[in-house]
């Protein structure tokens, strides 16, 4: 019987695209259109549309939508859609650094248990086991709630408290791989160890890595927005994603849908992005 993805006749077989290809380019293609258009609102809308989002309008508290504010004022009268994209420059500007020591923290960590002694190996995988049984989004709450978080330990703090899973995954993949034949030809011909790791091992992994290190940039906007949220992220007169849902969730007797909508639908669409991007990598690995 033919496969899903097939057409037989007498004597020809043709193969057609499978649904999970076309599904996989798909998802990747909307990801990366959706990345682009969060990316463009951000750093390049405000090239254009230059109100100050810090500006206080007396004269014009809690407006709806019009030509003169886009996005509407909030309840001090400042331009809603200035506040929109200097949030969201914040937010991205502490994400995706998070995203990277993360996955750098990962990376290394499972690197050196992967390749260690077998006693080395061991010791390292007990204390991410002791690690992983951590709430992570309650010790972050914790050290957020009494550290003074300026913007570069808020990034130090968000990419240091995840980066066991994918350590445990860096290890899991180094350990299939370092006995393989190719691996143990390239040090027999005189191949260092770095260039072994560098050139060998991660390239073999580096589709695994690039699907994670999407899935890590949704979890950093995530886990912010939620610190924010709180309180604990982003601290004034700065603000974030998150910090505007708080604020227009005070203000909810007052119906003020403008305040609330642009920050849940920016950070939707960001994970979104980042999920369908992870997606499509993903299919497209499957593929290959």
């Amino acid at each position: 019987m033919p496969d899903a993805g097939s057409v037989s006749g007498t004597g020809m077989r043709v193969r057609l695209p499978g649904l999970a290809a076309l599904s996989g380019s798909g998802s990747l293609l909307a990801g990366i259109v959706l990345a682009l258009l969060v990316l463009f609102l951000c750093f390049l809308v405000p090239l254009a549309w230059r109100a100050d989002p810090y500006a206080l309008n007396p004269l014009s508290p809690l407006s709806h939508p019009s030509r003169a504010f886009p996005l509407g004022t909030d309840e001090l009268g400042r331009d809603n859609l200035a506040r929109v994209m200097d949030a969201g420059r914040a937010t991205l500007l502490v994400a995706l650094p998070a995203a990277a020591v993360t996955f750098l923290a990962g990376l290394l960590y499972g690197l050196a248990s992967g390749l260690g002694p077998r006693l080395l190996d061991a010791a390292m995988m007990r204390l991410l086991d002791a690690v992983l049984a951590l709430p992570g989004l309650v010790v972050l709450i914790f050290f957020a709630a009494i550290l003074r978080l300026s913007t570069p330990s808020l990034i130090l703090l968000l990419g240091l408290i995840s980066w066991p899973p994918l350590a445990r995954l860096v290890r899991n993949e180094t350990r299939a791989v370092r006995d393989r034949d190719f691996v143990q030809a390239a040090y027999q011909m005189g191949g260092g160890f770095f260039h072994v790791v560098t050139t060998h091992l991660l390239r073999v992994m580096a589709p695994v890595l690039a699907v994670n290190f999407t899935f890590l940039v949704g979890e950093m906007i995530l886990l912010l927005s939620a610190l924010s949220f709180l309180g604990l992220g982003v601290q004034p007169p700065q603000t974030s994603w998150g910090g505007l849902l708080e604020g227009a969730l005070q203000l909810v007797a007052l119906d003020p849908w403008w305040l609330v909508l642009p920050p849940g639908l920016l950070i939707f669409a960001s994970l979104l992005s980042a999920s369908l991007i992870g997606q499509g990598l993903l299919a497209r690995q499957g593929r290959a």
